[in-house]
């Protein structure tokens, strides 16, 4: 007769498969995420999608690879975003500016990680700053210098550095391969190398390691050093895939690395962590973001989905290091009958995340885009960014248009993030659109998602911005270099000729803040009498534009006049200049937005340059629909745009 333990181990053996998944939550909720996105959307199990989904993965699994060893090490690394977007930009500025072989320039962009990674190693291992302080401060240091280096402009890459962006084959993606190789490469260090039982003890009990002979700053130092050198090779994928280094690229990546990290079964404790989970955490989010694109989720929910999914993980992680301090552990380790019960009684835990898959893809369903389903045609709209009332205006008049023609319309918000927008026009490839309107980000990082659409035969409409090196349909678009040139004649005119004035500029690197502050430079030559006293990025945001003007008008408190790359920093400055504002200084803004207009109006503003965005919205989605029908269409459109003044209608 068989002991119970031996029929229980046959009766576990019976079931692998369900075994597996069972002790493996993130592998459970990736086939159950796989499977509910393929019910729920016929777009979602094709080559072509899955193969979108690695390659949208990639560039985080890299970069979380890098995090895998940190927190293993019970570190913590939030500078790996920031360090990526600095190694491609000296990559691009060495090669392309300064003319060194690529060779030398790759390798010098991977010095760049490494250096950034053992600096933060140093300050921790060696200053004994908390990590999370010391990997924040070289966030805000990497980030600078690639601004710095880039002049907050992107910066094309070498061709043979672009051709990673590419496939081989003709359908196998180069960034999937670059992320299976450094995910062996991981699992290599963590499994067969001393570093990596080094890191493992070190997560495990530092002190026990010191005492056992390790030298603990030094391995600490060679961690951070690796999650750099991981952020580096990041950071090149990521521009071979937009085909430019961008200065504010991967704003934010660091998080979505931790998340992958932590979904797939690492303790932020330390000391728990393999390559393997890291690989299904960053598909799991990859998974999620491509899926509730294709269900048509609003971009707001979907932020809301994924931050309640690592919620969830980070919660699952705690209450599994408490399950693991009490008595049932002790069962377990010493092989106690308890150990079965607690096997089945752990899985609750263990299907967590899998559980909260499953209700984030049914709140998905339910949440999906509102539109015209009768229709056969559809549009996608990928958007440059949500958090600002000129494209929420744009997206007003596109939706209207679409609702009048019964045309089914799913937009999208890119957040400002070249990278997400290029995520998104893939997605809408995949799925299978009429046609395409991007609002780019960057016009030049768009264009290698547009060529995708324009080999799969999606025609593309570029709304308020042009795309470079790709084929465009139509462009609907207010001249944003005259809307510069206008607001310098405008503010010149209020102040007769003579000032000293303020500039508050856009986002860095973006195509809007370039144009609009070239057109006002170009335009405000003609006027040697107005002297620019201070100038300024405030992001194109007002509670940044707020305390940027605050800031300089201590240093500059008799300036005459501002211009603004948009209508929420000229409110943000009025809101600091108080009663001055409209009286003794004149501010201009940009966009023509409800609340700049009705700022001209009551006298806050002196003008705006109105570019009608509802109109822009809907011309866009109107020439989409002309293209989607193979209806002729101009290569242009221009949508008027005028200076609004106080008292002017």
């Amino acid at each position: 007769m068989k002991n119970p333990d031996a029929r229980g181990a046959e009766a576990h053996g019976a079931v692998p498969v369900a075994r597996l998944l069972l002790d493996n939550g993130a592998l459970t909720a990736l086939v159950v995420l796989v499977a509910a996105m393929s019910l729920l959307s016929t777009d979602f199990l094709t080559t072509q999608n899955l193969l979108n989904v690695g390659v949208q993965a990639a560039v985080t699994a890299i970069l979380a690879f890098g995090v895998t060893f940190v927190i293993v090490a019970a570190g913590i690394d939030l500078s790996v975003g920031s360090v990526a977007a600095l190694c491609a930009t000296v990559l691009a500025w060495t090669a392309t500016s300064h003319g060194l072989p690529v060779w030398l320039a790759v390798l010098l962009a991977v010095a760049t990680g490494i250096a950034c990674g053992a600096a933060s190693g140093a300050l921790i291992a060696f200053g004994k700053l908390p990590p999370f302080i010391a990997t924040l401060a070289m966030l805000s240091i990497a980030r600078g210098l690639s601004l710095v280096i880039s002049q907050g402009s992107p910066i094309d890459l070498p061709d043979p550095v672009s051709s990673l962006g590419d496939t081989l084959g003709g359908w196998l993606p180069v960034p999937v391969l670059v992320m299976l190789v450094m995910g062996l490469l991981t699992a290599g260090v963590l499994n067969r190398t001393y570093v990596g039982r080094v890191m493992y003890a070190i997560g495990g009990n530092e002190e026990a390691a010191r005492l056992s002979g390790i030298q603990v700053r030094r391995q600490k130092l060679v961690v951070y050093a690796l999650s750099g050198a991981f952020a580096a090779v990041a950071g090149i994928v990521l521009a071979s895939r937009l085909s430019s280094a961008q200065p504010q690229a991967a704003v934010g990546y660091e998080l979505d690395a931790i998340a992958a990290v932590v979904i797939g079964g690492a303790s932020l404790a330390g000391g728990v962590g393999k390559a393997s989970g890291t690989l299904i955490g960053a598909l799991i989010l990859a998974t999620l973001r491509n899926g509730l694109n294709l269900l048509e989720v609003s971009s707001f929910w979907q932020q809301v989905v994924i931050g309640a999914v690592i919620a969830l993980a980070v919660l699952l992680d705690t209450a599994r290091r408490r399950a693991g301090a009490g008595p049932a552990a002790s069962n377990a380790a010493s092989g106690a009958p308890g150990v079965g019960h607690r096997w089945w009684s752990g899985a609750p835990l263990r299907l967590g995340v899998a559980a909260v898959v499953v209700a984030a893809v049914v709140l998905g369903a339910v949440l999906r885009g509102s539109g015209s389903s009768g229709s056969d045609t559809k549009v996608g709209l990928s958007l440059s960014t949500l958090n600002n009332p000129f494209f929420v205006e744009l997206k007003k008049g596109a939706q209207e248009e679409a609702e009048a023609a019964g045309v089914r319309l799913n937009v999208t918000d890119a957040q400002n993030d070249a990278s997400q927008q290029a995520n998104q026009v893939q997605n809408f490839t995949s799925q299978g659109v009429g046609s395409i309107i991007v609002n780019p980000v960057d016009s030049d990082a768009a264009g290698p998602a547009v060529k995708g659409a324009n080999k799969s035969g999606i025609p593309v409409v570029a709304a308020d911005r042009g795309v470079n090196n790709a084929d465009v349909g139509t462009l609907v678009v207010s001249d944003n270099i005259a809307g510069g040139r206008l607001a310098a004649k405008e503010l010149a005119r209020q102040l007769d000729g003579r000032g000293t004035i303020l500039v508050l500029q856009g986002t860095a690197g973006t195509s809007a803040a370039r144009e609009r502050g070239k057109g006002f430079a170009d335009g405000l030559a003609a006027y040697p009498g107005i002297t620019v006293v201070g100038k300024q990025p405030a992001d194109f945001d007002r509670a940044k534009s707020l305390d940027v003007t605050t800031n300089l008008l201590q240093a500059h408190p008799d300036v005459t006049g501002v211009f603004a790359a948009n209508d929420e920093m000229a409110l943000g400055a009025a809101k600091a200049l108080g009663s001055k504002a409209g009286t003794s200084v004149k501010v201009i803004g940009f966009d023509g937005t409800p609340d700049g207009l009705k700022a001209v109006q009551d006298g806050t503003l002196a003008a705006t340059i109105a570019q009608q965005p509802r109109e822009l919205g809907k011309l866009a989605v109107r020439n989409a629909i002309k293209l989607a029908k193979g209806d002729p269409t101009r290569r242009t459109v221009k949508v008027p745009v005028k200076v609004v003044a106080a008292g002017s209608r």
